[in-house]
């Protein structure tokens, strides 16, 4: 994610930032912040009025709420659509606490004819954003002390499906995209979220896969160490 997050606020119509946003990254790791797009039901005074869009910094990795590490989360950073509306660590998450994670794209290791594996870079054309279908979850460290501003942890999972289009000679699987037609409803906080609604938008995902590039970039992006526009630079 190479933009501010000043123009994701603008771009998507957002009402509340987060206090720490995510600065530009060209090399994002599980278990580092990611941005995230949520829809909100209002409160107080404005109860009943349209949902508030937030922009949040987010861990990427979701640590379930009854989790007792927040370990847990290092491995959960994609959640299989076919399964997460009845995976413990998700369930509850696709019913009420659904997201997006925009991104200007991702990497993936293919292995080519000579059998060495090299890193390649998926994204849109024009530099337009992909917008990935997202769980999150909140997570209280039981060990903070009440006034501890580190006592809650917002954390994410990516949604993947099987792969469609020329990206499934990328990899096996690919993010769940949603389109910006759909959003809003991905996003209704007030939408009871099931089996039904994931393979809905799962199958939405097939449209922007067709459109998606890919090119050849260099070894670099396999180091997390390493961050910079650089990285997306054409592999010769």
């Amino acid at each position: 994610m190479s933009r501010a997050s000043s123009d994701l606020v603008a771009l998507f119509d957002v009402d509340v930032t987060g206090d720490s946003l995510p600065s530009p990254s060209w090399n994002i790791a599980p278990t580092q912040p990611v941005s995230l797009l949520v829809d909100a039901a209002p409160r107080g005074d404005d109860a009943g009025g349209p949902p508030v869009r937030r922009l949040a910094s987010a861990r990427w990795g979701l640590i379930p709420s009854w989790s007792d590490d927040p370990k847990a989360g290092a491995q959960a950073f994609n959640a299989r659509v076919e399964t997460a509306a009845e995976k413990p660590s998700f369930r509850d998450a696709v019913v009420s606490r659904r997201a997006i994670v925009p991104a200007n794209g991702y990497y993936e290791w293919v292995t080519g004819a000579d059998g060495v594996k090299a890193p390649v870079f998926v994204h849109l054309p024009d530099d337009e954003l992909f917008l990935f279908a997202a769980l999150y979850e909140w997570w209280r460290n039981p060990a903070s002390a009440p006034d501890d501003p580190t006592r809650w942890v917002l954390s994410t999972s990516i949604l993947t499906r099987p792969s469609s289009g020329p990206l499934g000679a990328v990899h096996e699987r690919m993010p769940v995209f949603v389109g910006a037609d759909i959003m809003d409803d991905w996003l209704d906080p007030e939408t009871e979220g099931d089996d039904d609604l994931l393979q809905g938008v799962a199958g939405e995902a097939d449209s922007h896969a067709a459109r998606a590039l890919v090119r050849r970039v260099g070894a670099a992006v396999g180091s997390v160490s390493l961050n910079g526009p650089e990285l997306l630079a054409e592999a010769r």
